[in-house]
């Protein structure tokens, strides 16, 4: 009885700790800030101070590291997959024999040298799998690479707590810098190798995970 009870407390510390659980930032999409740049110095015997320099015809989009960049998600897939499969094996085998040594042993009733074989397997197989995903919504990151044809390697995350439960969107890829419309946004379709990450913990995401005994049933390892 009292292995019952403290195995009863140990499992719901156990519940309480993964409630408490967090979701926290990733290092691989932390923020990346641009390098401190030197100031120039001023120069007073000319009218043209370059440190003091404005560009009059370049755009405000983003060209440097630590740039912001607004990413409009909208990813939609569909995916199914099905097959089936069945075998069929029958065979047979009958033996007899007609005279032992001069003796017919159909006359004796001798059964066990009258010999009759039989078999038969049969195996059907079907699987279905369906699934489908969306997902909208925005999000903002920075510049941290330019490579050397001018594309901007960007990451980001955002992590956002509601209630009992933290949810998370995290995205890293490659963008040209010409799909960035004057308003320095671009859709998620145009990021090249694009890694986006949708999850959260806390109570809503625990409800919606399995225990480790429900996976062993669902599991291959369960033999019926």
């Amino acid at each position: 009885m009292r292995i019952i009870i403290v195995l009863l407390v140990l499992s719901s510390l156990v519940g309480c700790a993964s409630n408490a659980t967090k979701a926290r930032n990733h290092p691989e999409f932390a923020i990346t800030y641009p390098a401190m740049a030197k100031p120039l110095p001023n120069n007073s015997g000319s009218i043209f101070q370059s440190s003091q320099g404005l560009a009059l015809f370049q755009d405000e989009k983003a060209r440097q590291i630590g740039d912001i960049i607004l990413v409009q998600l909208s990813e939609r897939t569909n995916a199914s997959t099905s097959a089936s499969s069945s075998t069929n094996k029958a065979s047979s085998v009958s033996s007899s024999v007609g005279l032992l040594m001069g003796y017919d042993p159909a006359r004796g009733q001798i059964p066990l040298l009258n010999t009759t074989l039989s078999s038969a397997k049969d195996f059907a197989g079907d699987g279905d799998s369906r699934q489908s995903n969306s997902l909208t919504g925005a999000i903002a990151v920075t510049v941290s690479e330019v490579l050397t044809n001018g594309y901007l390697v960007v990451r980001g995350e955002k992590l956002i707590s509601i209630n009992q439960g933290d949810e998370y969107v995290r995205l890293s890829g490659i963008i040209r810098p010409r799909d960035i419309d004057s308003e320095n946004m671009v859709a998620s379709s145009q990021v090249a190798n694009a890694q986006i990450v949708y999850g959260g913990k806390g109570v809503i995401g625990n409800a919606n995970e399995m225990g480790w005994l429900d996976r062993f049933l669902q599991s291959s390892w369960w033999p019926l």
